[in-house]
């Protein structure tokens, strides 16, 4: 067992030597001194590590992409296997400390802010990918981030659905649903569990599928934070079809809020039928370079199966009036590049700012909801400057393998919208509650906005999106039996709230 910044002999020998780390603020000592660190060490296995304050890689451990109510850890498991994970677990509960388990680092839900002094459970060393015999399925470790699941897959001929950032894990949004490039295709990342080995809420190790489990299962597809630490899944893959991924890039001037949305909403989603092999990506940003005075609109179009984007789908777009155009072919894997999610692009990066967003699903754009919020995103991020580089993104995924599942089968609840929307705020966090609650403020009333103009009176939120003040319903669906279920398995599973940081089942 190796315990960064050196354990000899015994834990007690590390502890003690720093001063500035005393033992009683890290461990309950009731009983037996530091019998209890020592035995969580003994337990461990020879590739796990322990990380404290000040010692190495601790602040690479506990960086998070937003710092707005980030968890407070006393100490960070670098866990090596998945008995470190139970083990972690068992001794967290035994101490009465709580703990959250962490992959790549990208939740940003206020709700992980309510973990003090607590364990984090970090992944990263489980990042394996095994392609199964027969080229069906994939095992993938419970800290593998998405682009190397991407990539191994590729070179081995083979695909699954992704989130579609390249820095974040694939149980990380899986476990919420997962919305991805090729759900149109295969459903959620969550529909592509077969199986899953996972700790649960008293240190257990347990295999887990729809026979052997069908409840817990159900939950696992969409509430999956509150119920246990997923060591590993089995996910189905599928064959390339299509080696070729072509795009079209798209900036356009605020005066072109309208006809741009009219157009995705005739040319592209007609009615939530966008053909299988096509995408839409477009977001509100401030670029001074291209217009000093107001937000400019980047609108991206990628096609499966083509070395160019057909002229069937960019005519309309190109006949708007264009301030930069830009376009490309390749492969699956540069998708990510292409939309600005690469691990190399500003929203992979923990830059030490606070981001959060506002999520709401929508079904079509209301154009006059469209001018409505980006005159209020204009006036906003020009008002505050702190806001400059904030975000409005507007996601338009195929949606037939998502539709094509029975919404009552998993707890993922929303499967007939068409669109993942959300503002996300990004901000440089001054000291002041001040600051946050306007940041808050204003992304709730951009949300509030398209809400109005959505004509609903359900609010749905995507809960790997979700701010943190979002109800049970907006995040786990409005139906009284869902409700109940989800409440039922939590008092099943996990009655004393273990897994209580992300989006958690009252």
């Amino acid at each position: 067992m190796e315990v960064l910044a050196g354990v000899a002999a015994s834990a007690w020998s590390y502890f003690s030597d720093n001063s500035n780390l005393p033992l009683s603020s890290l461990f309950s000592t009731r009983s037996s001194g530091n019998a209890n660190v020592t035995a969580l060490v003994e337990k461990l296995s020879a590739n796990a590590q322990v990380l404290l304050p000040g010692s190495d890689r601790y602040e690479d451990a506990t960086m998070r992409w937003s710092v707005l109510a980030a968890p407070a850890v006393s100490f960070v498991v670098v866990v090596a296997t998945e008995e470190d994970v139970a083990q972690t677990v068992k001794f967290a509960n035994h101490e009465k400390l709580p703990y959250l388990a962490v992959n790549g680092g990208h939740g940003a839900i206020l709700t992980q802010g309510r973990m003090k002094n607590g364990i984090e459970i970090w992944l990263n060393k489980l990042n394996t990918v095994e392609l199964a015999k027969d080229g069906k399925t994939a095992t993938i470790g419970g800290g593998t981030l998405s682009k190397t699941v991407t990539d191994t897959l590729w070179k081995a001929g083979k695909q699954t659905v992704t989130g579609c950032c390249e820095c974040t894990s694939i149980l990380g949004p899986g476990l919420g649903g997962g919305h991805g490039f090729l759900q149109g295709r295969y459903g959620l990342v969550s529909d592509q569990f077969v199986s899953m080995r996972m700790v649960n809420a008293d240190g257990n190790l347990i295999s887990i599928s729809k026979k052997t489990h069908p409840d817990l299962w159900w939950a696992m597809q969409g509430a999956g934070h509150n119920f246990g630490i997923v060591t590993s899944v089995k996910l189905k893959i599928y064959d390339i079809v299509h080696k070729t991924w072509a795009y079209q890039s798209f900036i356009y001037t605020g005066d072109k809020v309208e006809g741009l949305y009219h157009a995705i909403n005739e040319e592209l989603l007609k009615n939530g039928t966008q053909s299988v092999d096509i995408l839409n990506y477009s977001f509100f940003f401030n670029s001074p370079g291209l217009d000093p005075e107001k937000p400019v609109i980047m609108f991206y179009i990628a096609q499966e199966g083509a070395a160019a984007v057909d002229s069937i789908y960019t005519k309309p777009f190109e006949d708007l009036g264009t301030v930069v155009t830009g376009k490309g072919s390749g492969d699956y894997t540069q998708l990510a590049a292409w939309t600005g999610n690469a691990n190399d692009s500003p929203p992979c990066q923990k830059a030490g700012l606070a981001n959060i967003r506002f999520p709401i699903d929508l079904d079509t754009y209301s154009i006059e909801a469209q001018r409505a919020a980006y005159d209020l995103f204009a006036k906003g991020t020009k008002e505050t400057p702190a806001f400059a580089n904030s975000l409005f993104l507007f996601e338009g995924y195929s949606t037939q393998g998502v539709k094509a599942i029975d919404s009552d089968s998993t707890a993922f609840a929303f499967r007939a919208n068409n669109l993942l929307v959300s503002p996300l705020i990004t901000y440089q966090r001054d000291g002041s509650a001040a600051l946050d609650k306007q940041a808050a403020g204003f992304g709730e009333s951009l949300r509030q906005v398209l809400h109005r103009g959505s004509g609903r009176k359900e609010m749905h939120t995507y809960v790997n999106y979700a701010y943190g003040d979002e109800s049970l319903k907006n995040l786990y669906g409005y139906e009284d039996w869902r409700q109940k279920k989800l409440k039922s398995l939590k008092g099943t599973y996990d009655p004393h709230g273990r897994f209580n940081f992300y989006a958690p089942i009252a």
